[in-house]
C-alpha cells in the first residue's frame, strides 16, 4: 500500500508545476500554516494543486518519507521539494518564490 501511495505523490509531483500538500483545501485550510503557505500562492496569482493530508490518513507517513520533511504544509515546485511554510514565506517575500515558479 505505501508503494502505491507514494507512487501517487510522486505523479503528484511530477504532473503538476506546484503541489501544496497542506491540512484542508484552497477553499478551507485547517491550520494557520496552512492557510499561510496557500495566501503566498493565491497572491502569486499562479495555478496550483492542492492536497488535503487530512483526507486520507495514511498519506502523511509516506509524505514525511518522500520529502524527508517531518510536517506539513509541504511545497514542490516543478519537482523539487522546496520547504514547508516559514521557507515558503521566506521565499515569498524576497521575491526568490516568483523566480522559482516562473524558472
Amino acid at each position: 500500500m505505501e508503494s502505491t501511495i507514494r507512487d501517487q505523490i510522486d505523479q503528484l509531483v511530477k504532473n503538476n508545476d506546484v503541489v501544496l500538500f497542506v491540512k484542508g483545501t484552497k477553499e478551507q485550510p485547517l491550520c494557520g500554516f496552512s492557510a499561510a503557505t496557500l495566501q503566498c500562492f493565491n497572491e502569486l496569482g499562479v495555478d496550483y494543486k492542492a492536497v488535503n493530508v487530512l483526507a486520507d490518513p495514511s498519506l502523511r507517513p509516506v509524505l514525511q518519507t518522500y520529502s524527508n520533511w517531518p510536517t506539513t504544509p509541504q511545497v514542490f515546485v516543478k519537482g523539487k521539494f522546496v520547504g514547508g511554510c516559514d521557507i515558503t514565506r521566506e521565499l515569498f517575500e524576497s521575491g526568490e518564490l516568483q523566480k522559482l515558479v516562473a524558472g
